[in-house]
């Protein structure tokens, strides 16, 4: 089922998002890898779509106490976005479900490892730029976050990094891969990953 998402507001439109016959509406699935409220009743919602990669988008009025989209845009969820263009922002109006990972939700240290995959997904890539596979890593690494022991989530999460620097041709399969990833991602994006804290608990347990 759709939740419809009121239009209005105002991240520029991916190139040839032409999907459906109506050019000012395009649609697209992804893993919603970041969340900022805006405004009184907005959100601004970053997703890791299929199609067109990194996008951020404008979901309005989905803070309102009787707003039926609440639920339907959680961070970590999968979901199929339909999007109208927007002079600055794209604008978020159906969106639906499919997979809400809810087996872990209430697993702070499996949460604590999801919003460290999504941080490195968003800071390491560009808006507008595919990477399908870089996708498909990361929602294999969400689904099996619930069968995993907490000792084997440590190896998961660095497979996953060095799995996603060498999609985005950062380094070489052929070649010696960094020794300390952590750092080495820092240096590409210039800045800490905040999320690294949740990491380090995690390589103790």
């Amino acid at each position: 089922m759709y939740c419809h998402c009121e239009e209005g507001g105002t991240v520029q439109s991916p190139p040839n998002a032409a999907i459906s016959v109506d050019t000012r509406n395009y649609s697209t699935e992804g893993i919603i890898i970041s969340r900022k409220n805006i405004g009184e009743t907005d959100r601004l919602l970053t997703v890791f779509s299929k199609h067109y990669g990194k996008l951020r988008v404008v979901a309005k009025g989905v803070r309102r106490t009787i707003s039926r989209k609440r639920g339907a845009i959680e961070i970590f969820s999968y979901c199929k976005f339909l999007i109208a263009r927007g002079k600055n922002l794209d604008i978020l109006t159906d969106v639906e479900i499919k997979s809400a990972y809810e087996n872990w939700r209430s697993d702070l240290v499996r949460v604590g490892v999801a919003y460290h995959l999504c941080e490195v997904v968003n800071k390491l890539t560009a808006e507008h730029q595919e990477h399908k596979e870089v996708l498909y890593s990361l929602q294999e690494c969400l689904e099996s976050l619930s069968a995993l022991d907490y000792w084997q989530l440590y190896p998961l999460v660095q497979n996953f990094k060095l799995e996603v620097l060498e999609e985005l041709g950062f380094i070489s399969k052929n070649k010696p891969v960094p020794t300390d990833v952590d750092s080495y991602i820092e240096d590409l994006i210039g800045t800490s990953l905040k999320t690294l804290k949740f990491l380090k608990v995690l390589s103790k347990k």
